[in-house]
Protein backbone atom coordinates (compact mmCIF):
# COMPACT_ATOMS: atom_id res chain seq x y z
CA UNK A 1 0.00 0.00 0.00
CA UNK A 2 1.30 3.47 -0.92
CA UNK A 3 1.79 5.87 1.98
CA UNK A 4 3.05 9.43 1.89
CA UNK A 5 2.89 12.79 3.63
CA UNK A 6 0.76 15.72 2.52
CA UNK A 7 3.51 17.12 0.32
CA UNK A 8 4.03 13.80 -1.48
CA UNK A 9 0.32 13.23 -2.03
CA UNK A 10 0.17 16.80 -3.34
CA UNK A 11 2.23 15.69 -6.36
CA UNK A 12 -0.44 13.15 -7.31
CA UNK A 13 -3.15 15.69 -6.55
CA UNK A 14 -1.47 18.13 -8.96
CA UNK A 15 -1.37 15.53 -11.73
CA UNK A 16 -5.07 14.69 -11.27
CA UNK A 17 -6.12 18.32 -10.81
CA UNK A 18 -4.36 19.54 -13.97
CA UNK A 19 -5.81 16.71 -16.06
CA UNK A 20 -9.24 17.49 -14.64
CA UNK A 21 -8.92 21.25 -15.27
CA UNK A 22 -7.10 20.80 -18.65
CA UNK A 23 -5.59 24.30 -18.22
CA UNK A 24 -2.90 26.02 -16.18
CA UNK A 25 -3.69 29.27 -14.37
CA UNK A 26 -0.82 31.73 -13.84
CA UNK A 27 -0.44 33.31 -10.40
CA UNK A 28 0.66 36.75 -9.24
CA UNK A 29 2.94 37.71 -6.36
CA UNK A 30 -0.01 37.49 -3.93
CA UNK A 31 -0.68 33.85 -4.91
CA UNK A 32 -3.88 34.71 -6.75
CA UNK A 33 -4.94 33.90 -10.31
CA UNK A 34 -4.00 36.46 -12.93
CA UNK A 35 -7.34 37.21 -14.64
CA UNK A 36 -7.99 36.53 -18.31
CA UNK A 37 -4.87 34.37 -18.88
CA UNK A 38 -4.92 30.59 -19.17
CA UNK A 39 -2.56 28.04 -20.69
CA UNK A 40 -4.40 25.07 -22.24
CA UNK A 41 -2.63 21.79 -21.41
CA UNK A 42 -1.70 19.66 -24.43
CA UNK A 43 -0.23 16.78 -22.45
CA UNK A 44 1.56 15.87 -19.25
CA UNK A 45 4.66 13.66 -19.30
CA UNK A 46 5.59 11.34 -16.44
CA UNK A 47 8.42 8.86 -15.99
CA UNK A 48 7.69 5.75 -13.93
CA UNK A 49 9.80 2.69 -13.22
CA UNK A 50 7.52 0.75 -15.62
CA UNK A 51 7.96 3.20 -18.48
CA UNK A 52 7.35 6.73 -19.76
CA UNK A 53 3.74 7.85 -20.11
CA UNK A 54 1.97 10.72 -21.82
CA UNK A 55 -1.40 11.99 -20.62
CA UNK A 56 -2.83 13.72 -23.69
CA UNK A 57 -5.74 16.10 -23.22
CA UNK A 58 -8.42 15.59 -25.87
CA UNK A 59 -12.16 14.97 -25.35
CA UNK A 60 -10.94 12.32 -22.91
CA UNK A 61 -7.54 11.86 -21.30
CA UNK A 62 -5.60 9.57 -23.63
CA UNK A 63 -2.73 7.69 -21.99
CA UNK A 64 0.10 6.85 -24.37
CA UNK A 65 3.15 4.66 -23.79
CA UNK A 66 5.77 3.93 -26.45
CA UNK A 67 3.70 5.78 -29.08
CA UNK A 68 0.80 3.40 -28.45
CA UNK A 69 -2.53 4.38 -26.95
CA UNK A 70 -3.00 2.51 -23.69
CA UNK A 71 -6.49 3.66 -22.63
CA UNK A 72 -8.96 6.56 -22.55
CA UNK A 73 -10.46 7.94 -19.37
CA UNK A 74 -13.13 10.67 -19.09
CA UNK A 75 -11.85 14.05 -17.88
CA UNK A 76 -14.69 14.08 -15.35
CA UNK A 77 -13.12 11.10 -13.57
CA UNK A 78 -9.90 13.04 -13.01
CA UNK A 79 -11.94 15.92 -11.60
CA UNK A 80 -13.76 13.60 -9.20
CA UNK A 81 -10.59 11.82 -8.05
CA UNK A 82 -8.68 15.08 -7.52
CA UNK A 83 -11.56 16.37 -5.35
CA UNK A 84 -11.58 13.14 -3.32
CA UNK A 85 -7.79 13.23 -2.84
CA UNK A 86 -7.85 16.89 -1.80
CA UNK A 87 -10.38 16.04 0.91
CA UNK A 88 -8.15 13.19 2.19
CA UNK A 89 -5.09 15.45 2.29
CA UNK A 90 -6.90 18.27 4.09
CA UNK A 91 -8.56 16.05 6.71
CA UNK A 92 -5.73 13.63 7.49
CA UNK A 93 -4.21 14.09 10.94
CA UNK A 94 -1.42 11.55 10.37
CA UNK A 95 2.09 12.45 9.24
CA UNK A 96 1.91 9.77 6.56
CA UNK A 97 -1.22 8.06 5.29
CA UNK A 98 -2.66 5.85 2.56
CA UNK A 99 -5.55 6.69 0.21
CA UNK A 100 -6.71 3.29 -1.17
CA UNK A 101 -9.33 4.78 -3.51
CA UNK A 102 -6.70 7.00 -5.18
CA UNK A 103 -4.06 4.27 -5.22
CA UNK A 104 -6.47 2.04 -7.15
CA UNK A 105 -7.08 4.81 -9.70
CA UNK A 106 -3.34 5.49 -9.95
CA UNK A 107 -2.80 1.86 -10.94
CA UNK A 108 -5.45 2.25 -13.65
CA UNK A 109 -3.56 5.16 -15.19
CA UNK A 110 -0.09 3.54 -14.87
CA UNK A 111 0.99 5.85 -12.07
CA UNK A 112 2.67 3.59 -9.53
CA UNK A 113 4.65 5.97 -7.32
CA UNK A 114 3.91 9.17 -5.42
CA UNK A 115 6.96 10.99 -6.76
CA UNK A 116 7.89 11.08 -10.43
CA UNK A 117 11.28 9.57 -11.22
CA UNK A 118 13.65 12.54 -11.37
CA UNK A 119 17.11 13.56 -10.15
CA UNK A 120 16.43 17.24 -10.87
CA UNK A 121 14.08 19.84 -9.40
CA UNK A 122 11.40 18.95 -11.97
CA UNK A 123 8.40 17.21 -10.37
CA UNK A 124 6.05 17.34 -13.35
CA UNK A 125 6.49 18.09 -17.07
CA UNK A 126 3.68 19.85 -18.91
CA UNK A 127 3.28 20.75 -22.59
CA UNK A 128 1.11 23.85 -22.86
CA UNK A 129 -0.29 25.99 -25.66
CA UNK A 130 0.88 29.57 -25.22
CA UNK A 131 -1.81 31.51 -27.03
CA UNK A 132 0.25 34.70 -27.04
CA UNK A 133 3.17 33.19 -28.96
CA UNK A 134 1.28 30.26 -30.54
CA UNK A 135 4.09 28.01 -29.28
CA UNK A 136 3.80 24.68 -27.47
CA UNK A 137 6.69 24.66 -24.99
CA UNK A 138 7.55 21.66 -22.81
CA UNK A 139 7.93 23.00 -19.27
CA UNK A 140 9.33 21.25 -16.21
CA UNK A 141 7.76 22.44 -12.95
CA UNK A 142 8.70 21.98 -9.32
CA UNK A 143 5.61 21.47 -7.12
CA UNK A 144 5.25 23.38 -3.84
CA UNK A 145 2.24 22.58 -1.69
CA UNK A 146 0.57 24.71 0.98
CA UNK A 147 -1.50 21.72 2.11
CA UNK A 148 1.25 20.41 4.39
CA UNK A 149 4.11 22.04 6.29
CA UNK A 150 5.90 24.86 4.43
CA UNK A 151 8.68 23.44 2.29
CA UNK A 152 12.28 24.58 2.09
CA UNK A 153 13.66 26.52 -0.84
CA UNK A 154 17.30 26.10 0.21
CA UNK A 155 18.23 23.28 2.58
CA UNK A 156 20.83 23.86 5.27
CA UNK A 157 24.16 22.07 5.26
CA UNK A 158 27.81 22.77 5.88
CA UNK A 159 27.61 23.79 2.23
CA UNK A 160 25.56 26.87 3.22
CA UNK A 161 27.73 28.14 6.09
CA UNK A 162 29.22 31.64 5.97
CA UNK A 163 32.45 32.27 7.87
CA UNK A 164 32.99 35.54 9.72
CA UNK A 165 36.32 36.69 11.17
CA UNK A 166 36.28 38.26 14.64
CA UNK A 167 37.69 41.78 14.77
CA UNK A 168 38.84 42.47 18.32
CA UNK A 169 40.24 40.51 21.27
CA UNK A 170 38.59 37.75 23.31
CA UNK A 171 40.33 35.73 26.00
CA UNK A 172 39.89 31.99 26.35
CA UNK A 173 37.49 32.22 29.28
CA UNK A 174 35.23 34.62 27.41
CA UNK A 175 35.30 32.42 24.30
CA UNK A 176 34.15 29.44 26.38
CA UNK A 177 31.45 31.52 28.07
CA UNK A 178 30.08 32.77 24.74
CA UNK A 179 30.11 29.26 23.25
CA UNK A 180 28.08 28.01 26.21
CA UNK A 181 25.23 30.54 25.87
CA UNK A 182 22.02 28.57 25.28
CA UNK A 183 18.29 29.16 25.19
CA UNK A 184 15.49 26.87 26.33
CA UNK A 185 12.92 25.89 23.71
CA UNK A 186 10.30 23.69 25.29
CA UNK A 187 12.14 21.00 27.25
CA UNK A 188 15.32 21.29 25.15
CA UNK A 189 18.22 23.68 25.31
CA UNK A 190 19.89 24.80 22.12
CA UNK A 191 22.56 27.27 21.09
CA UNK A 192 21.42 30.87 21.52
CA UNK A 193 22.97 32.28 18.36
CA UNK A 194 21.53 35.76 18.76
CA UNK A 195 22.75 35.80 22.36
CA UNK A 196 26.23 34.72 21.29
CA UNK A 197 26.46 37.44 18.63
CA UNK A 198 25.26 40.01 21.17
CA UNK A 199 27.94 38.83 23.61
CA UNK A 200 30.65 39.11 20.93
CA UNK A 201 29.65 42.71 20.22
CA UNK A 202 29.40 43.57 23.93
CA UNK A 203 33.13 42.72 24.11
CA UNK A 204 33.86 45.50 21.56
CA UNK A 205 34.33 42.89 18.84
CA UNK A 206 32.78 42.65 15.37
CA UNK A 207 31.94 39.94 12.84
CA UNK A 208 33.46 40.69 9.45
CA UNK A 209 32.51 38.47 6.53
CA UNK A 210 35.42 36.24 5.53
CA UNK A 211 34.08 33.73 2.97
CA UNK A 212 31.49 30.97 2.40
CA UNK A 213 32.70 27.71 3.92
CA UNK A 214 32.53 25.73 0.66
CA UNK A 215 34.20 26.89 -2.53
CA UNK A 216 31.60 25.38 -4.88
CA UNK A 217 28.81 27.36 -3.23
CA UNK A 218 30.97 30.48 -3.22
CA UNK A 219 31.67 30.16 -6.94
CA UNK A 220 28.01 29.41 -7.69
CA UNK A 221 27.08 32.67 -5.97
CA UNK A 222 29.78 34.62 -7.82
CA UNK A 223 28.52 33.16 -11.10
CA UNK A 224 25.07 34.59 -10.37
CA UNK A 225 26.49 37.92 -9.20
CA UNK A 226 30.04 38.81 -8.17
CA UNK A 227 28.79 40.63 -5.05
CA UNK A 228 26.37 37.92 -3.97
CA UNK A 229 28.57 36.25 -1.29
CA UNK A 230 28.95 39.59 0.50
CA UNK A 231 25.25 40.48 0.12
CA UNK A 232 24.04 37.10 1.39
CA UNK A 233 26.45 37.26 4.33
CA UNK A 234 24.82 40.57 5.31
CA UNK A 235 21.32 39.10 4.96
CA UNK A 236 22.36 36.13 7.12
CA UNK A 237 23.97 38.41 9.71
CA UNK A 238 20.85 40.61 9.88
CA UNK A 239 18.72 37.52 10.49
CA UNK A 240 20.85 36.21 13.37
CA UNK A 241 21.27 39.63 15.01
CA UNK A 242 17.66 40.87 14.82
CA UNK A 243 14.08 39.62 15.18
CA UNK A 244 13.45 39.78 11.43
CA UNK A 245 13.22 36.57 9.38
CA UNK A 246 11.19 37.34 6.23
CA UNK A 247 13.54 37.86 3.31
CA UNK A 248 11.73 40.98 2.09
CA UNK A 249 12.30 42.58 5.54
CA UNK A 250 15.94 41.49 5.72
CA UNK A 251 16.58 42.91 2.26
CA UNK A 252 14.96 46.21 3.32
CA UNK A 253 17.21 46.39 6.41
CA UNK A 254 20.30 45.63 4.34
CA UNK A 255 19.29 48.21 1.72
CA UNK A 256 18.88 50.87 4.42
CA UNK A 257 22.38 50.14 5.77
CA UNK A 258 23.89 49.76 2.27
CA UNK A 259 26.98 47.88 3.58
CA UNK A 260 28.46 47.48 0.08
CA UNK A 261 28.26 51.23 -0.55
CA UNK A 262 26.32 51.02 -3.80
CA UNK A 263 25.38 54.33 -5.39
CA UNK A 264 21.72 54.52 -4.36
CA UNK A 265 21.35 58.24 -5.05
CA UNK A 266 18.84 57.40 -7.80
CA UNK A 267 17.12 54.71 -5.69
CA UNK A 268 18.46 51.71 -7.61
CA UNK A 269 17.30 48.52 -5.83
CA UNK A 270 20.67 46.74 -5.94
CA UNK A 271 20.09 44.36 -3.02
CA UNK A 272 16.53 43.40 -3.93
CA UNK A 273 17.41 42.76 -7.57
CA UNK A 274 20.40 40.57 -6.76
CA UNK A 275 18.54 38.57 -4.10
CA UNK A 276 15.68 37.98 -6.55
CA UNK A 277 18.18 36.54 -9.05
CA UNK A 278 19.61 34.29 -6.35
CA UNK A 279 16.18 33.02 -5.23
CA UNK A 280 15.15 32.34 -8.83
CA UNK A 281 18.29 30.35 -9.57
CA UNK A 282 17.87 28.33 -6.36
CA UNK A 283 14.23 27.67 -7.23
CA UNK A 284 15.02 26.49 -10.74
CA UNK A 285 18.13 24.40 -10.25
CA UNK A 286 21.09 25.82 -8.33
CA UNK A 287 22.26 23.54 -5.51
CA UNK A 288 25.04 24.58 -3.08
CA UNK A 289 26.94 21.29 -3.41
CA UNK A 290 26.98 21.09 -7.23
CA UNK A 291 28.71 23.26 -9.81
CA UNK A 292 26.07 25.63 -11.19
CA UNK A 293 26.16 26.23 -14.94
CA UNK A 294 23.13 28.49 -15.13
CA UNK A 295 21.07 25.78 -16.85
CA UNK A 296 17.64 25.48 -15.26
CA UNK A 297 16.30 22.03 -14.29
CA UNK A 298 12.78 23.24 -13.69
CA UNK A 299 12.43 24.94 -17.07
CA UNK A 300 8.87 26.04 -16.38
CA UNK A 301 9.04 27.26 -12.82
CA UNK A 302 6.79 26.42 -9.88
CA UNK A 303 3.32 24.99 -9.45
CA UNK A 304 1.82 26.14 -6.15
CA UNK A 305 -0.91 23.99 -4.59
CA UNK A 306 -2.94 26.42 -2.50
CA UNK A 307 -4.76 25.55 0.73
CA UNK A 308 -8.08 25.65 -1.15
CA UNK A 309 -6.78 23.16 -3.74
CA UNK A 310 -6.28 25.67 -6.56
CA UNK A 311 -3.06 25.14 -8.54
CA UNK A 312 -1.22 28.21 -9.85
CA UNK A 313 1.80 28.31 -12.13
CA UNK A 314 4.76 30.64 -11.98
CA UNK A 315 7.08 30.39 -14.91
CA UNK A 316 9.83 32.31 -16.56
CA UNK A 317 7.43 33.81 -19.11
CA UNK A 318 6.08 35.82 -16.16
CA UNK A 319 9.47 36.33 -14.55
CA UNK A 320 8.48 39.44 -12.58
CA UNK A 321 5.55 37.66 -10.89
CA UNK A 322 7.76 34.64 -10.16
CA UNK A 323 10.55 36.72 -8.61
CA UNK A 324 8.11 38.81 -6.56
CA UNK A 325 6.39 35.64 -5.36
CA UNK A 326 9.73 34.21 -4.18
CA UNK A 327 10.99 37.29 -2.35
CA UNK A 328 7.62 37.97 -0.67
CA UNK A 329 6.96 34.39 0.44
CA UNK A 330 10.26 33.15 1.87
CA UNK A 331 12.08 33.50 5.17
CA UNK A 332 15.33 32.51 6.83
CA UNK A 333 15.27 29.99 9.64
CA UNK A 334 17.77 28.41 12.00
CA UNK A 335 18.79 24.84 11.27
CA UNK A 336 20.60 22.54 13.71
CA UNK A 337 23.87 24.25 14.63
CA UNK A 338 25.40 21.02 15.97
CA UNK A 339 24.55 19.04 12.83
CA UNK A 340 25.79 21.68 10.41
CA UNK A 341 28.76 22.93 12.43
CA UNK A 342 28.10 26.61 13.03
CA UNK A 343 27.45 29.06 15.85
CA UNK A 344 30.65 28.58 17.92
CA UNK A 345 33.80 30.68 18.14
CA UNK A 346 36.83 28.75 16.97
CA UNK A 347 40.51 29.52 16.42
CA UNK A 348 42.47 28.90 13.25
CA UNK A 349 46.04 30.07 12.58
CA UNK A 350 45.87 32.40 15.55
CA UNK A 351 42.64 34.10 14.42
CA UNK A 352 39.09 33.78 15.70
CA UNK A 353 36.15 32.83 13.47
CA UNK A 354 32.38 32.31 13.77
CA UNK A 355 30.08 30.57 11.29
CA UNK A 356 26.46 31.36 10.48
CA UNK A 357 24.19 29.21 8.34
CA UNK A 358 21.74 29.96 5.54
CA UNK A 359 18.49 28.02 5.28
CA UNK A 360 15.45 29.36 3.40
CA UNK A 361 11.88 28.17 3.85
CA UNK A 362 8.57 29.23 2.37
CA UNK A 363 6.40 31.22 4.77
CA UNK A 364 3.29 29.19 3.86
Amino acid sequence: MLTGNKGEWSEIYTLLKLLGDTVLYPGNEDIERIPNIIYPIIRILRSESNGNFEYSVEDNIVIVSGNEEVLKIPISKFKAKSTALLNHIKTSSSRTFAVPEIEKFMQEINCISLKASSSTKTDITVVIHDQRTNQRPTLGFSIKSQLGSPSTLLNAGKTTNFIFKIEGELNEAEIQRINSITVKRGKKESADLRGRIKAIYSNDCKLNFYRPERQIFSNNLILIDSKLPEILSQIVFEYYSSEKSNIIDLVAKTTAKNPLNFDISNEHQFYEYKIKRFLTDVALGMMPSKVWTGQYDATGGYLIVKKDGDVLCYHIYNRNDFENYLINNTKLETASSSRHGFGELYEENGELFFKLNLQIRFIK
